[in-house]
């Protein structure tokens, strides 16, 4: 048997047993990212799977898609991701009050 059709043989194990990203099952399964991001793609465009949940990134983003075997109604984004622009005001903004923090502080 081939290493590459044990390594997807976990891959679709993983996916029945629970529920993960495709780093997560790239780390279980032993294959490259990109090689999990195109077989969950694949698998996805044809109905095998679906999204059950978001999971936030290191930018409080949701945009970590988490799957699971079945052909069921993709679970809804929870929110709409920030723009550069967005995020850098906000940034920005959280600034200028920490500073009016230590200001009365000072005072």
């Amino acid at each position: 048997m081939k290493v590459n059709a044990m390594a997807f043989a976990d891959l679709v194990r993983d996916l029945l047993d629970g529920q993960f990203t495709c780093e997560e099952l790239a780390q279980r399964s032993g294959l490259h990212y990109v090689t999990v991001l195109n077989y969950t793609r694949a698998m996805y465009k044809t109905g095998a799977i679906h999204i059950c949940a978001w999971r936030m990134n290191n930018h409080r983003m949701y945009v970590k898609k988490i799957y699971k075997i079945g052909d069921y109604q993709d679970a809804p984004k929870p929110r709409k991701a920030l723009t550069h622009a967005e995020r850098s005001l906000r940034y920005r903004e959280k600034k200028k009050n920490d500073l009016r923090q230590v200001r009365i502080a000072v005072l």
